[in-house]
């Protein structure tokens, strides 16, 4: 299994608290540079869905344009999955860090360095990353994996202690 996939793990926890099983696997290779179809990926989502209400819009949307769903959709749905809301500062960090661990995946020195250019305000430190051979760009791919999966997490256990001791 690629070190990039389930990188948040395999259960969760749904609105009522009760565990269900989401399938990263495919989303977070397909973002981060894996061989994984798009089609997978819709296939996938639409096969393992929680039952958050706030990522009902997302699988209709899926449902209704399958492949022609853009990349921001299926980042978005995932901070849902993670407990985040889908903010836009958060979608275009993540979107920034597919962008690397992709070209890096499809080993596009220039590809990366532009990308590390265009998004250094999402990218924040990683933007001075090196990445002119190849063994500087699987390094840059497993860091940009790790921020990524930092990402999904950051303010997911804030807000789940937060409902925690409303229920207390």
């Amino acid at each position: 299994m690629s070190p990039f996939r389930r990188l948040m793990g395999e259960e969760r926890a749904d609105a009522d608290g009760e565990a269900f099983d989401v399938g990263f696997e495919f989303v977070d290779g397909y973002l981060l540079g894996d061989a994984v179809s798009k089609a997978d990926v819709v296939t996938s989502l639409l096969a393992e869905r929680s039952t958050e209400p706030a990522a009902a819009p997302f699988y209709r949307a899926l449902e209704a344009v399958g492949v022609r769903a853009a990349d921001e959709a299926f980042i978005a749905l995932r901070l849902v999955l993670a407990g985040r809301k889908p903010e836009d500062e958060a979608v275009r960090r993540l979107r920034a860090l597919s962008s690397v661990a992709r070209a890096c995946a499809n080993d596009d020195a220039r590809g990366v360095v532009a990308i590390l250019l265009r998004e250094r305000s999402s990218l924040g430190s990683l933007a001075d990353a090196q990445a002119t051979d190849v063994s500087e760009r699987k390094t840059l791919r497993r860091s940009v994996a790790d921020a990524f999966g930092a990402e999904l997490a950051r303010g997911a256990d804030d807000k789940r202690n937060a409902e925690r001791d409303l229920l207390r």
